[in-house]
């Protein structure tokens, strides 16, 4: 279903957005687009469409991380965010943080090993009966205002793990039973629930936000003081994604990191959420200093395979960060960004 929505309305998109910017093709210098990680059958429209609108116009082509995208677009709003930095990730799909040592160099400290928040907040945000039409989040955030944060007891997720990685199947699954010891039935929406039932929602919404958001300041804590022992020199960090646009989440991350004398960098909520801004910023980073491929052919062979990759870690993961915890497949995993950057360069020598 998600690949024909994006089928239909791709060639709509691309055109609107050249229409506002008043060019045609043939004004553009390269072609960048997501090639992972996420759903292959959807990978695969974006890359069709872009391999075919290169090939037609004779344009370089640039294949862009989706991670490395979020946490970039920082540095096309804040001028003076220099290399390096850290990033926090958070959205539906992904949680990661990350030091960015240089453009195409990360070193993972942590990353989801289930469920991410984003995910976590939408789930709750169903069960509680709200208004899905923008997302979990926002509805979670409004009605968690009227609640009582420390009303139910959730336990924070990893605590016997001292590393930066991030768990939410579990918390999500504390919810849930809360909901059910409570008899709330997501089938009243909020706005008919009675005004017990809504109070108990709310304090539902307050007391998973709270230990939601502390498993984030907790992760990110640590992140700061692994990362200060690598590179001494960070002043900010960059927090990006779906879930970023929280300001609660925001609030809360702001005092864990003016405590370390670090700067919060947010981009707007417009380029928080996954958009085609970050995508072509990356592509004009990488493409600055030399790293695009070739305009292919104006028409693909039938039997092209496309260069898609679903599963892609953006960094190498930081020694002291390896998880015990891991519930990740390791299938098929496609090298990692910043690995595969390095041995070109070596290449280069």
């Amino acid at each position: 279903m998600a690949e024909e929505a994006h089928s239909q309305v791709i060639d709509q998109v691309v055109q609107e957005a050249l229409n506002q910017a008043n060019l045609s093709e043939a004004d553009l210098s390269a072609v960048a687009v997501t090639i992972g990680p996420g759903l292959s059958l959807c990978l695969r429209v974006g890359v069709q469409k872009a391999r075919k609108t290169a090939g037609s116009f004779n344009l370089p082509i640039i294949g862009v991380h989706h991670m490395e995208a979020h946490a970039l677009v920082a540095r096309l709003m804040e001028r003076e965010l220099q290399f390096p930095f850290m990033a926090l990730l958070i959205s539906g799909g992904h949680n990661l943080l990350i030091l960015a040592q240089g453009l195409g160099q990360y070193i993972q400290l942590g990353t989801s090993i289930d469920d991410a928040i984003g995910e976590a907040y939408d789930k709750t945000a169903k069960w509680l009966g709200l208004d899905m039409r923008r997302s979990g989040g926002p509805a979670i955030e409004e009605l968690a205002r009227e609640g009582d944060a420390e009303s139910i007891k959730f336990s924070i997720p990893m605590k016997q793990h001292k590393d930066c990685n991030f768990s939410y199947a579990g918390l999500k699954t504390q919810v849930r039973l809360a909901i059910e010891s409570r008899n709330i039935n997501a089938e009243i929406p909020i706005s008919c629930a009675s005004s017990q039932d809504r109070r108990s929602r709310a304090d539902i919404a307050a007391s998973f936000q709270r230990v939601a958001v502390l498993h984030l300041e907790e992760r990110c804590e640590r992140a700061i003081e692994w990362a200060l022992k690598i590179e001494p020199s960070i002043k900010h960090l960059v927090v990006s994604g779906g879930v970023a646009s929280n300001q609660y989440v925001r609030a809360r991350l702001d005092q864990v990191v003016k405590k370390n004398s670090l700067q919060l960098v947010c981009p707007p909520p417009s380029l928080c959420t996954d958009n085609g801004v970050m995508v072509a910023w990356t592509g004009i980073e990488h493409f600055r200093v030399g790293r695009f491929d070739p305009p292919p052919p104006a028409v693909e062979s039938e039997d092209f395979v496309y260069d898609l990759r679903p599963r892609w870690p953006l960094g190498e993961e930081y020694a002291e960060g390896r998880s015990e915890a891991r519930s990740l497949r390791k299938a098929r995993i496609h090298p990692s960004l910043t690995s595969i950057i390095q041995a070109s360069l070596q290449q280069q020598h």
